[in-house]
């Protein structure tokens, strides 16, 4: 189908080519009737049959180069452009994947997440050699970290761990009082904080999946607790930038819930500090303490405090999914307060965290 366009040129050019050559003979036909006939003297003078021959040759030109070459003229300049293109590709690819490989912005702006997708999970698969791999591990990188809402740094927690004078001192029922405070950096993607006991496992396990949850606890009954009891877990604390903020409970059976709603201007896209303290039991016998990482994570320092407790050591065990081992530092034995420190400087998936494994003195 011929081209619009080019419909119009060729139409405009025979038009222009009809009005020369009908112009050209007008102007023939005058400069030989002045030569004949007599005619006022300053029409002698113009140089009419130049003019006119002029206008007649260059209207049977254009007609004659419109239908003899020029199909020819557009496969000339066609070759021409293919030619040029083909001699500047490598030139123009280099520049074109080098504005996107340094300029993350230019590469955003024309492409579409799915698109975006597709180029990284080809280009892992091209330095890692296995396609399917590379769907795999790109696929939990973004469900992991590109759909989290937020992500946290430089996360500090302090755990101190003393026994529970309300129950039994050892054996059946004894158990440790973790105070457990977190403070960290993040731009926040709510302006609600939830924290939830319960001691139901499928329900802990759709809470752990929750992004609106900022902590949760599983506690089965055990001396006469559950769940729902403020003995089991309470959340004393948490502040805004050091602005202290109100708490909310509600409890039901088997489970209890800790609302803190920071404000319609927490959420403004600017850095701020959160910080918050809660108490929960932990069994002696139980020999672990796990700390859960529920956002991804840039820096973490964890320092757990045990003296007093009837600990006698303290196993360590992290589950940071990367190359570069954490910092562990364990208080001489000398020390009047057992502490150990566990510290990450790199970057943390979410459900990543660090396990406490203690032997109890009376155990040796």
């Amino acid at each position: 189908m011929t081209n619009p366009l080019d419909q119009l040129y060729k139409t405009k050019l025979q038009l222009i080519a009809v009005l020369a050559v009908v112009g050209g003979i007008a102007l023939l036909m005058l400069a030989h009737w002045s030569a004949t006939a007599s005619v006022p003297g300053w029409l002698t003078w113009l140089p009419l049959s130049e003019i006119g021959s002029t206008l007649f040759g260059t209207g049977l030109l254009a007609v004659f180069f419109e239908y003899v070459d020029r199909k020819h003229g557009e496969e000339r300049t066609d070759q021409r452009i293919r030619e040029a293109v083909r001699k500047e590709a490598p030139a123009m690819r280099d520049a074109v994947l080098d504005s996107f490989a340094f300029n993350p912005e230019t590469l955003k702006g024309v492409a579409s997440d799915e698109t975006l997708d597709r180029i990284a999970t080809n280009a892992l698969g091209l330095r890692l050699g296995d396609q399917k791999l590379a769907q795999e591990a790109y696929a939990d990188l973004r469900d992991q970290i590109i759909q989290s809402p937020e992500r946290w740094r430089d996360v500090d927690v302090s755990v101190s761990l003393t026994p529970w004078e309300v129950g039994p001192v050892s054996g059946k029922g004894s158990m440790f009082v973790a105070t457990v405070r977190w403070e960290y950096k993040v731009r926040l993607a709510s302006n609600t904080m939830r924290f939830a006991c319960v001691s139901d496992l499928e329900e802990y396990r759709e809470l752990l999946r929750d992004q609106s949850v900022a902590s949760a606890w599983m506690f089965l009954e055990t001396s006469g607790l559950n769940a729902a009891n403020k003995e089991a877990f309470e959340l004393l604390q948490l502040s805004l930038d050091g602005r202290s903020q109100k708490i909310r409970r509600t409890e039901r059976k088997g489970a209890q819930l800790y609302t803190v709603s920071l404000g319609s201007t927490a959420v403004t896209g600017e850095e701020v500090t959160i910080a918050y303290t809660y108490r929960v039991l932990v069994q002696r016998h139980g020999h672990l303490l796990y700390l859960d990482l529920p956002r991804p994570t840039k820096g973490v320092h964890v320092q757990l405090a045990y003296g007093g407790a009837g600990i006698h050591y303290v196993n360590v065990l992290d589950y940071f999914a990367s190359p570069n081992a954490s910092r562990i530092e364990q208080s001489p034995e000398a020390a009047s307060v057992k502490t150990i420190d566990v510290s990450f400087d790199g970057q943390i998936f979410p459900r990543a965290g660090i396990a406490f494994v203690w032997v109890l003195d009376e155990e040796l």
